[in-house]
Parts: C-alpha cells; structure tokens; sequence
C-alpha cells in the first residue's frame, strides 16, 4: 500500500468477520485534514462496524489504518484514543448524574496530587474547550440538565480534550431540531477550521449535501465508490448506495368520499386546541409543522393514548372517548409512533411477540397462545413487507430501523387495522428503506385504509398526501388541498404571526 501523507485518515483494504460471516469486504476510505466527510450507505451496509474498527470497540482482520501518514494499530478504544480518533455515538455515552466538566474528563480525570481530583481546575479546563463550541454550558451543571444538541457539544469537547484529529458523528441530528442542527453546523465549522477532519453519517441527505465535500459509499460490506458531493447529484449517490435507480412515482390518490373518521374540538391544554378534522377511506392526510406545533400530541389524543380535556373521535359511525389505547384497537386504528425503539418494539423479544402484541386475542386459546399460528401469520405477514433479513424469532431490536417500521406495520396488519397514524414514519430510516415505506402506506391507501402522516420532512409530506393540514401553536392553522400542497404555502401557515 502506498502511503498517503497529505490524508489525514487513510483506509485500505479493511476486512472485518464475525465467524463465517465477512462483513466487511476489503474497504478503503481518505480524509483529508478539515474536510467533512460523508459515510453513506442503507442499514446493513457497513458503516457501524466500519466506525467500530476506527474506535477500537471491535478488531479488524485485515487492512492498513493510517494517520497522518503513520500506520497505527488499533485493538482498543484506548488506541484509537491515542491515534486521534473519536466518535460521538447516535446514542450518547455520559453519565447523567456528573456533572460537564466531569463528563468532558470521564476516564482522564486531572489530579491533585496522587488521590484527588481537581475539580476547579477540570471546570476552568472545560470552559476553555466549550469556549469556542457553546460558551452558554455550564460546567457545574449535572449532563442530564442539558438538552440533548448541549450534551452532543459537550462530548465534542471531550474529543477535543483529548486532542483528537478526527471525530466521527453518528446520525447526530437524530434527536435535534432544526434551530439546533444549525448550532451544530456551526460547532463543525470550528472544528474543521482547526483541521479537525469529520466522518459524518446520517440518512438526511438534506444535510450531507449542506455538509460534506466527499462520501464514501459502502453497500453490503464493500468500498462502492468516493464521490465530490456538490458535483455528484442525489439520485446518482442513492443509487450507488441502493444498487438501483430507485422510483420516484409522483402521489397517486386512492381517496374516497366515504368518511373513515372525525375528530372534532379535541383539546388538551395549550397543546392541541380545538382540533378538527376529517379522514376518508384510501386517504393519506398528512399534518405539518413546526417541532412543537402539537402534530404528535395530535396523534397521542387520537391513539387515546393521552386523555383530552374536551372533543369527541368518532371512527366508522362509533364514538370513542377518553385515554383508551385498547378502545380505538378494537376499533381498527393503530399508532406507529414517533420513538420508535422507546414505544414502538419490545426490542430483546422476537419478531413474532412484537407482532402479536395488539391483537394477542386473534392467537390465544383458553388463554393460551397458540406460538404456531402465531409464528405462520407473522412468517406470513413479514414476506409482505418484505423483512430483511427474514427471521421472525430474531430478537426485533437486531434489525435496522427501516425494518422494525416494517415489523410494527405488520403488527397492524395482524391486528386487522383500518386506520394507520404514522409520526415522523422514515426518522433514521435509509433511502432504500424509506422508499419500501412510502409504497406500503401507498398499498393501504390503495385497499381502502385510512392514514393520518405526520413528517418534520416537507418533501415527504408532500410526496405521500392527499391533502395537507398545517399545525402552528396548537392551533390547524391551515387545510391544503392537493393543488395547493407545496413547502411555500405549508412554511405560510406553519410560522406564528409576528
């Protein structure tokens, strides 16, 4: 291999298996110093074990890692430590309970001699790390006081107390808002302005686009190319990490004049107030809006999972009231929520519990769950969706988020559901997997379902809906039919008055 001395980090020929398994396929990456570089491809292409590798959690076969044109070895976290290397996990790895500066020292505490801790000297280190990020932090504060795009910064500061040369981020603006991926923008800029380089991943390639000179692209384990991202367009990236050019087919309407569902005045606090609103069969209404304009609290009151203060929710001709989740169950509606790994999956049990939970009454005998009918109907319900990889007694939560939103999809299927209310149905979802999405929702449309599609994603509400209603403090502030959907007219409605 020859060596590259003006990259940064240099990648060649990383193989990694797990027994019989090859995962990772001979794959090479470069990044130059101060470049944001982007590491693309669906769930299941390679990019976490890649990252492992770089962080030490898990050790390569084969391959060269180079930094700054040295060979390291890399076994252990400590060593990627030591090599420059850092990554801030989609899941963020802090102790709630210490404090910033605590955290930011976590694992290289400065001392006061042998056996204390200098903690006055940890924080006055800490403010000036955070100096250049976000000089707001409190050091003092314990982590879990911050909110979550203030914690992802503070672990940033800690790559940097380390020195570290290279930081890769995780699907970071995962749990931000949009005002809070802006601060982050931001926090990048400084880094790289220092000639700190970024592997960035993330499935919006909104942001990969606003971000990223160059991308890596892996599929299936294997290096597939590198591109110039302002010079490469998205649906060329897509299918280099898809394998195929994917459709784009413009909406087509199932919708119907038969009336599926009506909610009228429904009401709790300053959250939702007076909503109305009517669903028809084959009709895929969508609901926009700002984070914090009350579309999921919307979804809660509907799913009765939250109890109104006022209103009624009638579906097919029969009223139903209150916080009863099991109520609108019977009555055909099921909820696809917005956390999916927190409300959505019970994740260390198999496909096939997670599948039964709504309607266990349809698999159970004198009380007693018929485990082979349950098993042939999810086998069954989970060739229809197309799960990947099929194995229905696989724990759900070892699958890629784009498939446990199958799995959970298929859970309404068994239930019989009539009406399907998606919060934010593609969040952290890969491009080849969101497209399998928008064709399910699009099926049941087709075969007289009713859907309710709630999406921080413009395009994707456009792309899905019939017609579109805007959410702005609590308050439908605007009903778009389909001639009238477009990001202008949703952005009128969505943005408070003053």
């Amino acid at each position: 291999m020859t060596s590259d001395p003006l990259a940064r980090l240099h990648l060649t020929g990383v193989t990694k298996s797990y027994g019989p398994i090859q995962v990772l396929h001979g794959v090479s990456l470069r990044i130059a110093p101060g470049e944001v570089h982007g590491l693309l491809g669906e769930n299941g292409a390679g990019k976490s074990t890649l990252l492992n590798v770089l962080c030490g959690v898990v050790t390569h076969d084969g391959g060269v890692i180079e930094v700054d044109g040295a060979p390291v070895q890399i076994t252990r976290p400590k060593d990627a430590a030591a090599a420059g290397i850092a990554m801030i996990h989609q899941e963020l790895q802090q102790v709630p309970e210490l404090t910033v500066a605590q955290n930011i020292f976590l694992g290289a505490s400065l001392r006061r001699g042998a056996l204390f801790v200098d903690h006055r000297e940890q924080e006055r280190a800490a403010r000036r790390i955070l100096a250049a990020l976000d000089p707001d932090i409190d050091v003092t504060a314990p982590i879990r006081d911050l909110r979550v795009a203030q914690r992802q910064i503070v672990e940033i500061a800690k790559a940097l107390r380390s020195k570290a040369r290279v930081i890769a981020m995780d699907e970071p603006t995962s749990s931000l808002t949009p005002k809070e991926f802006e601060r982050l923008v931001e926090v990048i800029r400084v880094l790289t302005a220092q000639g700190v380089s970024v592997i960035y991943v993330s499935h919006k390639m909104d942001e990969v686009y606003r971000l990223c000179q160059n991308a890596t692209i892996l599929r299936d384990g294997r290096f597939v190319t590198r591109v110039a991202i302002p010079e490469t367009p998205l649906p060329r990236v897509i299918e280099h990490m898809v394998g195929r050019e994917l459709a784009h087919a413009h909406h087509r309407s199932f919708a119907t004049d038969r009336v599926m569902m009506e909610v009228r005045d429904l009401t709790r606090g300053r959250a939702v107030q007076g909503a109305d609103l009517t669903l028809h069969k084959g009709e895929v209404l969508g609901i926009a809006g700002l984070v914090g304009s009350g579309r999921t609290e919307l979804l809660r009151l509907i799913a009765g999972v939250d109890a109104p203060d006022r209103g009624s929710v009638t579906i097919e001709g029969t009223a139903v009231s209150g916080a009863n989740p099991r109520a609108r169950i019977r009555a055909g509606l099921g909820l696809v929520p917005e956390e999916r790994k927190r409300d959505g999956i019970i994740r260390h049990r198999p496909v096939t519990a997670n599948i039964g939970l709504p309607a266990m009454d349809k698999f159970t005998r004198a009380g007693l769950i018929r485990k082979g009918l349950l098993h042939k109907r999810s086998q069954a319900l989970m060739r229809e969706v197309n799960l990947r990889p099929f194995d229905v007694t696989r724990p759900i939560g070892s699958f890629s988020g784009g498939n446990q939103q199958k799995a959970i999809i298929g859970r309404w299927l068994a239930a019989g559901t009539r009406i399907y209310l998606f919060d934010e149905p593609t969040r952290g979802i890969d491009v080849g997997a969101k497209a399998e999405i928008y064709d399910l929702i699009e099926k049941l449309a087709s075969e007289g379902c009713g859907i309710l599609v709630v999406s921080s994603e413009l395009p994707e509400v456009i792309r899905l809906s019939d017609r579109v209603l805007v959410m702005c403090e609590g308050r439908i502030s605007g009903s778009l039919s389909a001639d009238q959907i477009s990001e202008a007219n949703i952005a009128r409605h969505a943005i408070p008055a003053g």
